[in-house]
């Protein structure tokens, strides 16, 4: 979302991203060279989309001053740079363990957060609709997944892998996600199609276990 803002809320949102306590309206308007009414302007939109918002009131020798601060919605917008730990961390498990044991403990963690899911957002007993679901709560979580409909059984095609780069080095981290979407579902699934692999999206086919 950063790319598509203007050139100054991007500058107004660096500027708070550096102060813990929030600036003011004036400050704003003199660190991004800009009037004060401008800054309101863009105050207001970017508190529309939940970015920024009042903090605490300065007090002055006049009137008190009102802060506004970086939401934690507005901080996520920065990059945040955590590949490089789940790199560190998929390759200390296959170390200790090797192929198999990483395989298992990705499975066993897309399965505690399938359950974890569930408990929040019960699913269905229908498979369709725990589908659809399932699919709700990935497109919240990055993967862009769409349920499709299939002739023969529930489908969710995701155009955005949150795992690609790690994905592409190592096959084994797919693990993790056909073991949510399995837990999750009480179905069996197959991995049609991986972007990892070369594929133009990641495509699942869902079926009841016999």
């Amino acid at each position: 979302m950063l790319d598509i803002l203007g050139t100054r809320q991007k500058e107004l949102l660096r500027a708070l991203l550096g102060v813990l306590e929030g600036l003011s309206v004036e400050e704003l308007a003199e660190r991004l060279g800009i009037t004060r009414n401008a800054v309101r302007q863009h105050l207001a939109a970017l508190g529309n989309d939940g970015l920024v918002a009042p903090g605490q009131m300065r007090a002055s020798g006049g009137r008190p001053g009102q802060l506004y601060l970086l939401t934690a919605k507005g901080r996520e917008l920065f990059p945040r740079r955590y590949s490089w730990f789940a790199e560190l961390l998929i390759g200390l498990v296959r170390r200790e363990r090797g192929p198999d044991g990483l395989h298992e403990r990705l499975r066993t963690l897309g399965t505690e957060v399938a359950t974890e899911l569930r408990q929040r957002h019960p699913g269905s007993d229908d498979l369709t609709g725990s589908v659809d679901r399932l699919a709700g709560l990935m497109a919240e979580l990055g993967y862009e997944a769409t349920a499709r409909t299939d002739p023969a059984a529930p489908v969710i095609e995701a155009s955005n892998c949150i795992f690609h780069r790690l994905a592409v080095q190592d096959p084994e981290i797919c693990a993790f996600d056909l073991a949510l979407m399995s837990s999750f579902s009480g179905a069996e699934v197959e991995h049609q199609e991986c972007m990892a692999r070369g594929g133009a999206v990641c495509r699942f086919r869902f079926s009841r276990s016999s």
